[in-house]
Order: structure tokens, then C-alpha cells, then sequence
């Protein structure tokens, strides 16, 4: 059996927005998924750089049918972000004609996240759930979603938690401090929760990445350390408390941004982890459930609850969480969560 993985190929950014898809790629071609990229040749806007985007696609995906033998097992990320004319017709030629099984695994789901979702990502969806053989669920909140949809449960496989490769094996204990780190978009309009840390007190706050604010500068006990690279970042997080929160509120994860940490794994959780700091979550988030039975964090209703939770940490506490960072950490660095998800899926479809 032939297994081959088909994916999008755009530009690189400093955030991990790619950094989740990449990490799979390599993590599936390590286990024989030969890639077969579908590239973006512009990203120029206008009617002329569109026509070319979709002789591209065109292209790629007529090269990619040829490439492809019968009865392969084919491993797709979702959602596709970009409109590609052929890609519906080109998914199901190849399952009509060629017979071959398709794996999807999901990164997003749009219309669990509300405010992207539109005509293009409902019916990219629906294409999957039309062509899926075994479809890669983030959690157990997202597998029972899809349930819902009609999905039988037997063609779906739980990830439990993205891995976030890295070259680094070893990283030095972090160091105990009532801190919260914030590494990602710093973009205060995006996410309001960050434009509030003003008014949170008794904890420092460390952030890194684009878009931040200036006027955060006032407050004494928030730093700004630059934006990274994603594979600079984990070396630079090294005390205190990954935050895993979204949305327009430091009480509580409001607004659509927000309320997606009830069904998504945060791609942030796994930066923190394996960086090795112990994290501080969103009780409603589907990853607290994660956090507490690994124990390797706390769990608040609101960021303003920091302070006195912090109270019930000392450094032998904190040290107990870092030592269980530690283990899941080995399995993160090196794709054991993506692999195992990956070996499942392929045994629920017939395949090795």
C-alpha cells in the first residue's frame, strides 16, 4: 500500500499558524507519507493572480493524479484555507477511480470557530466528511461534535494534543515565579483578553510575538521580550506559567474566539508544554481535562483568580508540575501524539 500525504504550500509567518500542518508533514513522511505539495504560485491579489493560482492548482493536482497508484491511502490536513477549482473533483476521481482511502485530520473547524465560517469552508467540510475514511479529531469534545454530524465513531480517532517538534532534546528546569507568558498575536483587537492584563495585579506578565500594543508599556508589570521565529520561541520561555486562554475577557474566554477553546486544542498548549513550563488554562477549555490528568498546570474560570491560586504554589509544587511537563514534553518534541493518531487511523481503514 502506497501512503501519500497531499497539502497546501504557502508562506512561512513568526507565528504558529503553519507550524501545527508542517509539524504533521514531517511527522507522516517520516512514517513513508510521500509528500505531493499543491503550491500557491502567487499570492497577489487581482483577477490576473487568481487565474494563475488555479492554472497552478490545476496543474499540480492533474501531476499529483498521475503520481498517485491505485488503492493508496492518502493522508489530508483540513481545512484547505485557499479556493482550489479542482480540488472537490480531483478528491473524488481519485476514490472513484483509483479506490484509494482517505485520512483526514483536522486542525480547525470552522464552524466551530463562528467567525470565519462561511459558504467555501461549509462546503470544504462537507467534502471531507463525504470522502473521509478515518478523520483525526483533536479531543473527546470534537470527536462527540462530529458524532453528532453523523460520523460513525469507528472513523474517528482522538489526537489528545498536538506536538510541536523540536531539534532541542534538553531544556533547563524552568524557574519557579508567579508569572503567565503569552507567546502569539498580540493584537489587542483580535484578542481583547490581552488589552485587559492591565488591570490584573499580583502576577507579571511576559509577552512575545506581533502586533503589540505600545501602550501596554505603562503598566510595570508587563514586559514585552520581541516577536520570534517558531523555532526560536521555546528556548526563550523559561519561568513561571504558559497562558492558554483566548477571546474578549479575562473573566471567563467571551466572544467566538473564545468560546472555540470549549472544542479545539490550542496549538499554544503545546508550545508551552514542550518548552517545559506548566500552563495555566481556561476550565472550559476541552484541553483542561488534558491539563488535569497529566498535571501539568491549573485551571481557572478566570484570569483574575490568579493571584490566590498562585498562593497554593511554592517552588516543590511548581517543580512537581515542570517534572510532569517534562514527560509529556519527550512525547511532544518527538510527533508521538500525531504518530500514534496517524497508526490508528491506518489501522481502522485496513492499512499498516
Amino acid at each position: 500500500m502506497k501512503k501519500i500525504q497531499i497539502f497546501e504550500v504557502t508562506e512561512q509567518f513568526n507565528h504558529a499558524g503553519t507550524k501545527a500542518t508542517a509539524d504533521v508533514a514531517a511527522i507522516a513522511e517520516k512514517m513513508g507519507y510521500e509528500k505531493i505539495p499543491i503550491r500557491m504560485t502567487t499570492s497577489e491579489k487581482g483577477k490576473i493572480a487568481k487565474v494563475k493560482r488555479q492554472i497552478g492548482y490545476l496543474s499540480d493536482y492533474k501531476r499529483a493524479y498521475n503520481r498517485i497508484p491505485e488503492g493508496s491511502t492518502i493522508l489530508l490536513q483540513h481545512p484547505f484555507h485557499y479556493p482550489q477549482l479542482t480540488r472537490e473533483s480531483f478528491l473524488t476521481k481519485l476514490k472513484e477511480k483509483k479506490h484509494v482511502k482517505f485520512i483526514s485530520l483536522v486542525h480547525d473547524v470552522e464552524e466551530l470557530r463562528a467567525f470565519r465560517y462561511n459558504e467555501y469552508y461549509k462546503q470544504e467540510f462537507e467534502t471531507m466528511l463525504k470522502i473521509a475514511d478515518a478523520i483525526i479529531v483533536h479531543n473527546e469534545v470534537m470527536k462527540k461534535f462530529f458524532e453528532d454530524r453523523g460520523v460513525q465513531e469507528s472513523k474517528l480517532v482522538d489526537l489528545k494534543i498536538f506536538d510541536y517538534l523540536q531539534d532541542v532534546k534538553n531544556v533547563e528546569e524552568p524557574k519557579f515565579e508567579k508569572s503567565i507568558t503569552i507567546a502569539g498575536n498580540l493584537d489587542t483587537e483580535k484578542c481583547g483578553y490581552i488589552g485587559q492584563l492591565g488591570n490584573l495585579e499580583g502576577v507579571q506578565v511576559q509577552l512575545y510575538g506581533p502586533n503589540f500594543d505600545e501602550r501596554m508599556k505603562s503598566f510595570d508589570h508587563i514586559h514585552y521580550h520581541g516577536s520570534f521565529p517558531v523555532d526560536e520561541i521555546p528556548s526563550k520561555l523559561n519561568a513561571g506559567f504558559g497562558l492558554v486562554w483566548d477571546g474578549e475577557s479575562l473573566d471567563g474566554c467571551q466572544g467566538l474566539s473564545g468560546q472555540y477553546l470549549r472544542f479545539n486544542n490550542p496549538h499554544k498548549l503545546s508550545l508551552y508544554l514542550s518548552s517545559g513550563l506548566p500552563v495555566v488554562i481556561w476550565n472550559g477549555a476541552a484541553e483542561a481535562e488534558f491539563v488535569r490528568k497529566q498535571d501539568v498546570g491549573i485551571c481557572v474560570d478566570s484570569i483574575l483568580e490568579l493571584p490566590d491560586a498562585l498562593l497554593k504554589y511554592d517552588e516543590e509544587r511548581y517543580r512537581a508540575l515542570a517534572c510532569n511537563v517534562k514527560n509529556i514534553r519527550r512525547d511532544l518534541i518527538d510527533g508521538k501524539y500525531i504518530l500514534t493518531a496517524l497508526e490508528k487511523a491506518q489501522e481502522s481503514i485496513g492499512g499498516k
